[in-house]
């Protein structure tokens, strides 16, 4: 096996413009690590490292920045704003008709929908960016600034953004695949050291066993989410009015098991977030009759409450189903079958056809849904069961980075087959 991915690896190198692409993409993504380091003026470092440690949520937060936020750099915000920006933008298209219209206009319609994004990023950034910094101040490790700082400290982190969101594009541009993904990517896998000496470090003779049983685990973990990652339901589809000479007049229809990918876990940290957040303000406020409710919601929904993750849990679940119900519509499905001409064997087309297709779908999405929530909270269990420290990349770090990776080796794969293809046609010119 691996030679297999050797001898992969070195056919891509010796493609000259996917060597050009893999060379752009490690300049962009140092580019991106080394301004993930430059530190933003007036940060206590020591204390605000203390504080990502004893909190799994920033550190999660961290993560989707793409491991930015954690030094409160000048890129501290990285892709968290673009991220949410997409997310909203993907709601909308089933509100706004108009977005729907865009949707569907192929290359141009994606390319306003793009913009629309990038100028919603903007003013996303800097509500986060100054709810990061009420937050900060509130725990100590930013004091409180004259309003020209405050400006000029949210301006920092507004155009650090950009910036991010600007590298992403040239990687998906000129790089490999999806440039956003990459740097998050790259932001998890740089703090793979710092994670492995920690480990390292704090493991003691008579916890030997339990880091034989943390390995397995992961293990077991990392294989669970290429399985569910690339984990289909072919639905067999039979076309009465294509031609013989194709070959077959048989097809499928694939539905994801994991339709959403990490997109449900992104809506359930934002809310599930709110609570503590909302009692760490109240708790610093003058206002002391707020206090006991400032400490109730601090006390329960700490992350290793049960409360906390049966919440965590729950809200994982309903956004999978909520999403998976925007990006694939039965109804759509079905009408796209029949003005093909395609049917599902034993099914008839129209309404039949529908509730199969939602029938088919709750199931589907129902074991993609669980697999998701065990995911989002696999580092409070770990802590539970086997004592273990914070865990800063949990599972949804593993789900991210089996993402990147498997969709890079699919985008290198069709390259090379596209790079064959075209040396036959060469030949048959010739």
């Amino acid at each position: 096996m691996f030679f297999s991915i050797l001898s992969f690896f070195q056919r891509c190198i010796k493609q000259e413009d996917i060597r050009k692409k893999i060379f752009f993409t490690a300049f962009a993504l140092l580019v991106f690590r080394i301004a993930a380091h430059i530190p933003a003026a007036g940060i206590d470092s020591v204390l605000l490292k203390t504080l990502f440690v004893s909190s799994p949520l920033l550190s999660l937060l961290d993560i989707f920045s793409g491991g930015t936020l954690i030094n409160f750099s000048v890129m501290a915000l990285g892709l968290g704003p673009y991220i949410s920006a997409s997310i909203i933008m993907q709601l909308l298209q089933v509100i706004v008709p108009r977005l729907e219209e865009l949707s569907k206009e192929g290359e141009y319609g994606q390319e306003q929908i793009d913009r629309y994004t990038r100028f919603l990023t903007i003013p996303i950034s800097v509500f986060q960016a100054f709810a990061m910094y009420l937050l900060l101040k509130s725990q100590g490790v930013i004091p409180e600034l004259p309003y020209i700082n405050i400006f000029a400290l949210i301006l920092t982190m507004v155009a650090g953004s950009v910036f991010a969101v600007w590298l992403g594009d040239l990687i998906t541009e000129y790089g490999l695949s999806n440039g956003v993904s990459f740097l998050i990517f790259a932001g998890i896998v740089a703090r793979l050291p710092v994670v492995f000496g920690q480990i390292t470090t704090s493991i003691q003779a008579e916890d030997f066993f339990k880091q034989i049983i943390f390995v397995a685990i992961s293990i077991l973990v990392i294989g669970l989410i290429v399985f569910m990652n690339e984990a289909i339901r072919k639905i067999p589809v039979n076309y009465s009015r294509r031609s013989r000479s194709i070959g077959t007049n048989f097809s499928y229809l694939p539905l994801r098991v994991n339709q959403a990918n990490v997109i449900p876990i992104i809506f359930a940290v934002s809310l599930v977030l709110i609570p503590s957040f909302m009692g760490q303000f109240l708790l610093s406020t003058s206002y002391t009759q707020l206090h006991p409710l400032a400490d109730f919601m601090i006390r329960n929904f700490d992350p290793k409450t049960f409360l906390y993750n049966a919440v965590y849990f729950l809200l994982v679940v309903g956004f999978t189903f909520f999403y998976t119900a925007i990006v694939f519509d039965p109804q759509k499905i079905a009408e796209n079958l029949q003005k093909s001409g395609g049917f599902i064997p034993g099914i008839r087309p129209g309404s039949q056809t529908v509730s199969y297709l939602k029938s088919v779908l709750y199931r589907v999405t129902l074991v993609g849904a669980v697999f998701l929530g065990l995911v989002a909270i696999l580092p409070s269990l770990l802590q539970l069961f086997l004592a273990t420290a914070n865990l800063v990349i949990g599972g949804t770090g593993v789900l991210i980075v089996v993402s990147v990776v498997l969709e890079t080796i699919r985008n290198l794969e069709s390259q090379l087959v596209m790079k064959r293809y075209a040396g036959f046609l060469d030949e048959s010119v010739n």
